[in-house]
């Protein structure tokens, strides 16, 4: 059995806005194991990103206990790796710099590992491409890669195929189970998509809103790769959204029309 990666307990997190305080989570319970994929789902408002962000150690100003192998996370460092919905490459660099970033490709440990995670995203042929002539699709994936050159314990993904069209998007979710299975790196998924959380996930993190707390936490045993058409597939999509009690949070989550 896998070790636990990341503790979380007793998480609480307010801030002051104008119309007063804001209970942003509360008492949110968490365990992650090592090389599990997770996704985290629920309306807008409900705490994803801000959870996201407190993992990552973007927000450390929370009550309770956060923590990856043991040790309480204080900060950002590169045992955490992020990615967000805007890819946030350098304009000025071509992909494999931008992969490389502050590492020099004149090392041969760093030109051999860049070479490697360029074929893992499935970008043979741009090396020396700039953002400006890449998709969003591939943006994004070159993202992926620089996050995964630092051999980050967990990747934290906050909503990273919002902004791609529908044919896209579901090329991006292979592409990311191709790379979760080949590196069994451990990562936290943040989506509003429910069929994007049952395709991609070992376990669904359910959140509801005022206060983010969760609601539930469903695992899927599906066999990988999955089937969105599949009844199996259409079964746990079903039971993920009977967790969303009021119409207007099935409003806002399910992105499918179905």
């Amino acid at each position: 059995m896998s070790a636990v990666l990341l503790d979380i307990a007793n998480l609480n997190k307010s801030f002051e806005s104008s119309s007063g305080t804001v209970h942003a989570l509360h008492n949110v319970r968490l365990q992650v194991k090592e090389g599990e994929f997770v996704t985290v789902i629920g309306p807008s408002g409900c705490g994803k990103s801000t959870l996201l962000r407190i993992i990552a150690g973007l927000d450390v100003g929370h009550d309770g206990q956060v923590e990856l192998s043991g040790r309480p996370i204080t900060g950002p460092g590169i045992d955490k790796g992020v990615i967000f919905q805007e890819p946030r490459l350098f304009p000025w660099l071509t992909v494999e710099k931008n992969i490389a970033a502050d590492l020099s490709l004149n090392k041969p440990e760093v030109r051999r590992e860049v070479d490697e995670l360029i074929e893992l995203v499935r970008l043979q042929g741009f090396e020396k491409a700039y953002p400006r002539e890449l998709s969003g699709g591939m943006a994004q994936r070159v993202a992926i890669a620089r996050a995964l050159l630092r051999n980050p314990r967990i990747l934290l993904l906050d909503e990273p195929f919002g902004a791609l069209d529908a044919f896209t998007r579901a090329h991006m979710q292979d592409v990311l189970l191709d790379i979760w299975q080949q590196n069994k790196t451990t990562m936290i998924f943040v989506t509003h998509d429910i069929d994007e959380a049952v395709f991609l996930a070992n376990r669904i993190v359910i959140l509801k809103p005022r206060p983010g707390e969760i609601r539930n936490i469903v695992t899927v045993d599906l066999p990988f790769p999955r089937k969105k058409a599949s009844t199996s597939f259409q079964q746990f999509r079903v039971k993920v959204l009977s967790q969303f009690e009021k119409i207007e949070e099935l409003e806002l989550i399910d992105s499918s029309g179905i």
